[in-house]
């Protein structure tokens, strides 16, 4: 008999990001275990909030995969910092998958990437009136992670949402966390819930380590997305780089704008692109920097695990569950989260010299060993197999 599965997400390629990535790759490899994957997803429009040249002016788009379907359904889109703007944007998306599970026929099992908690909500809802067997992806512990991020603040919007959240973790019948905090705060809310550690380690083709040019400059790069979150405008205005030491930073989002007007010594934009390009130009590059403005729970970067693939030894200055990891595999160096005092200290003294501590082929072996793809989806699908 053949497998079937429905994934339900808000984010899917050509969009980019992490979250999109993550979907594509379990989407692609749930095919290669001979499931038959349908996606359902908004027309492509993150993160500029404007649908994407090729799909404007459809209510909906079918397209044949290696794996499957990828049905893309209306959406009225958004990046707006308004609240309001955003919870309408959600809803947009929200209603169409209503109506594609009233009027199309879905596979039993269905896995929910469950954050936004809207689009999330609706989809596990949808999934118990329809009696299907439910699998929630939980990447970010929304909406603790938005209250950390000062996005959100106490009160009764912010206790729906905890409701909304409760109510998910309980209908579901396997909760995937991508972090061990994530597990570990589900688990004190339903603790007879069965739960996987499903990491978003990346499986793309190990680039050849290639030795350092004799040039003494320092080249660190970010490569990711320019939000709120990240915070890497504020970072490049407090933050001075000396004579030996360049920042590079590629990316789409909310700081784009203010970064490529952005006058700062040593600091260099180059805008998005494609992810198979950006791998090519990483190499090129000593320290990969992951930051986050405010430490969140449950929040573990999946930059530590693509760029080391890459052999690039980490500048971690996110706090929380990740900075553990990379002190723990000794990928890179950690700073506290939030201490510029730190970070700058960090910058005016590394050198060629401070590079020999995480050289990069022992970076890359040490990924290759600890965060290993195809063992961890191999436990993945003996889980969602027993839904």
């Amino acid at each position: 008999m053949q497998k079937e599965i429905l994934l339900i997400t808000n984010y899917f390629p050509p969009e980019k990001g992490a979250a999109a990535n993550r979907m594509h790759s379990i989407a692609e490899n749930l095919g290669k275990a001979g499931y038959t994957v349908k996606v359902i997803c908004p027309l492509p429009n993150y993160p500029n909030g404007k649908i994407f040249e090729g799909y404007r002016g459809k209510l909906s788009i079918s397209e044949k995969t290696p794996f499957g379907e990828v049905s893309r359904l209306w959406t009225w889109p958004s990046n707006s910092t308004n609240k309001f703007i955003r919870l309408i944007s959600m809803l947009s998306f929200s209603l169409s998958l209503a109506v594609f599970f009233l009027f199309k026929k879905t596979p039993k099992k269905i896995f929910i990437q469950y954050s936004p908690v809207v689009v999330g909500f609706t989809a596990v809802c949808l999934g118990k009136i329809f009696s299907k067997k439910i699998i929630l992806n939980v990447s970010d512990l929304w909406p603790l992670a938005g209250l950390e991020m000062g996005i959100l603040n106490k009160g009764f919007s912010y206790t729906l949402l905890l409701k909304m959240e409760r109510y998910c973790y309980k209908k579901s019948d396997l909760i995937v966390g991508q972090s061990e905090e994530i597990l570990q705060h589900i688990s004190k809310l339903e603790n007879k819930k069965p739960l996987f550690l499903y990491r978003n380690i990346p499986n793309f083709k190990m680039p050849k380590i290639s030795d350092r040019t004799t040039s003494k400059e320092v080249k660190i790069v970010y490569a990711g997305l320019l939000g709120v979150a990240q915070g890497i405008f504020e970072i490049c205005e407090k933050i001075t780089f000396p004579q030996n030491v360049s920042f590079h930073i590629y990316g789409a989002g909310l700081d784009a704008e203010r970064l490529k007007s952005l006058q700062s010594k040593n600091v260099y934009f180059y805008g998005e692109v494609d992810r198979a390009v950006l791998h090519i130009e990483l190499e090129k590059y000593d320290i990969a920097f992951v930051p986050l403005t405010n430490r969140i729970y449950g929040s573990v970067p999946s930059k530590i695990f693509e760029y080391t693939r890459l052999g690039l030894p980490i500048l971690y200055f996110a706090g929380g569950e990740g900075g553990k990891i990379v002190a723990k595999e000794s990928l890179g160096w950690v700073i506290p989260v939030n201490n510029t005092k730190k970070l700058q200290k960090f910058i005016n003294t590394v050198s060629e010299n401070e590079l020999n501590t995480f050289p990069k082929q022992k970076v890359q072996n040490i990924a290759v060993s600890v965060f290993n793809f195809e063992k961890q989806f191999k436990a993945f699908i003996s889980a969602i197999d027993t839904v």
